[in-house]
């Protein structure tokens, strides 16, 4: 538990005065004196503030997730366009939730790896004080805009669509890491988290070689352990990097993100901690890196619900390619040719020909011709070979008409009379060659 002695000597540091303070710029800032919050908005501008308010009683210090241009501006009437207008950005702050510390650092770990697997380079990771940790990207790291919008605006539903798009991403891995971490114990994981033994077991299909289809048990995390996108809604507070903890006693402490599994609760006493090794969203950053992470989960979001679109065409057998008089606006217009977006236009056209009865061998001549002749920088045609070499035609379907991220973001989306009436481009194509044929075997008939 924390002492006003532990409390001042651990904040009249200079170097935690530093930190705290520099991490506090441009964002809402609550300070919390014991189990109560004080006024907001504030602010933290001189690292002598920090002593100043613990002499106060001041127990904790706390920050928004969003940065803003006034933080004292703010006030709790304020709609969501004055909000917009105030906000200058925002970090990604995944809050991992479990109370088993244990747990959370394997899912921490995870949520590294993938982000990395994401080509993310600027992340960080700090142990919240207790029994979870905070996996933090800096606004700097996304790009300015996405589908024409920027990017500041986009909360708090951008960062809502990663943490969904992380979570569904991990969620099978995390719950073998756990199963396999309690040597395959579910009634110890049960009795640890207070959940029943049943609604944490998973039916999970598995196909072997030998055997065939099988159903094998695994964990299922969810009723005990979350990406919380509570902290992902407006002026919602986190518990700032090197500000203490109330109920352990313990600091807040940024780590290591490569070193994860090796964190212990002793690392964080206060006493262990003579000077910061490590910042928790590290704002100096060369590169947007993390504009595919980005990119990808609004695109999740909307494959996500497209599994029932897809079953719509698992009935349409198409014995040839469908010609190119038959494509929506969009397609026609990428086919000739873009300045920007290209690699995402070469993601849709190849979903999209899959799924009209085009092979790969077609696919591929088409894309490099289209490539060479018609836009005006090429891309590499080993990027493209790349692209090809993992693909399967029909595998899955382009990206919905909704999803501004491509066809309004690439400037392809100039609808006719039928796109009003369709989901994605395929049903239009579809539903043109489907007459088509009714046509031709009415003529048919009529003769």
């Amino acid at each position: 538990m924390l002492t006003k002695s532990v409390i001042l000597k651990f904040y009249k540091q200079p170097e935690m005065q530093k930190e705290i303070v520099e991490h506090a710029q441009n964002k809402e800032v609550g300070i919390r004196y014991g189990d109560q919050f004080g006024r907001r908005p504030d602010i933290l501008s001189y690292p002598r503030d920090i002593l100043e308010l613990a002499l106060q009683g001041a127990t904790s210090v706390h920050a928004s997730e969003e940065l803003w241009s006034n933080p004292l501006a703010l006030q709790s009437s304020l709609n969501r366009k004055e909000l917009d207008q105030l906000r200058t950005g925002w970090d990604l702050v995944l809050d991992i939730d479990c109370a088993i510390m244990e747990y959370s650092r394997i899912c921490a770990d995870l949520v590294v790896k993938f982000l990395k697997y994401c080509e993310v380079k600027n992340i960080s990771v700090k142990f919240s004080g207790n029994k979870g940790f905070h996996v933090g990207v800096p606004f700097e790291a996304f790009p300015k805009e996405i589908s024409g919008k920027l990017t500041r605006d986009l909360f708090p539903e951008a960062p809502k669509k990663i943490a969904f798009y992380i979570k569904e991403n991990i969620k099978e891995e995390l719950g073998r890491r756990i199963l396999q971490f309690e040597q395959n114990n579910f009634n110890d994981i049960s009795k640890k988290v207070n959940v029943d033994k049943e609604k944490i077991k998973m039916a999970v299909k598995h196909r072997d070689s030998r055997w065939g289809e099988q159903e094998i048990e695994t964990l299922d995390v969810e009723p005990f352990l979350a990406i919380d996108t509570v902290l992902i809604s407006s002026r919602h507070l986190y518990r700032m990097p090197y500000s203490l903890h109330e109920k352990s006693g313990l600091v807040s402490l940024p780590i290591d993100p490569d070193q994860v599994l090796k964190f212990e609760k002793f690392m964080a006493s206060p006493e262990k901690i003579i000077a910061p090794m490590f910042k928790f969203l590290d704002r100096k950053i060369e590169t947007e890196s993390a504009s595919r992470l980005l990119l990808q989960a609004y695109d999740f979001e909307v494959k996500s619900t497209e599994e029932k679109s897809a079953r719509e065409f698992e009935e349409t057998t198409i014995s040839s390619p469908v010609k190119e008089d038959f494509f929506p606006p969009c397609m026609k217009l990428l086919l000739q040719g873009l300045d920007d977006g290209k690699k995402r236009g070469i993601f849709c056209l190849t979903n999209f020909l899959g799924k009209i009865g085009w092979n790969k061998t077609e696919i591929e001549l088409l894309i490099i011709n289209w490539n060479n002749e018609k836009n005006r920088e090429p891309l590499r045609t080993v990027y493209i070979k790349g692209q090809m070499s993992s693909f399967k035609p029909g595998e899955r379907l382009p990206p919905n008409c909704s999803n501004e991220a491509y066809y309004l973001g690439i400037r392809i989306c100039q609808p006719d009379g039928l796109c009003k009436r369709i989901k994605n481009p395929v049903n239009y194509t579809l539903l043109r060659w489907k007459s088509w044929l009714r046509e031709r075997e009415d003529n048919k008939d009529k003769t």
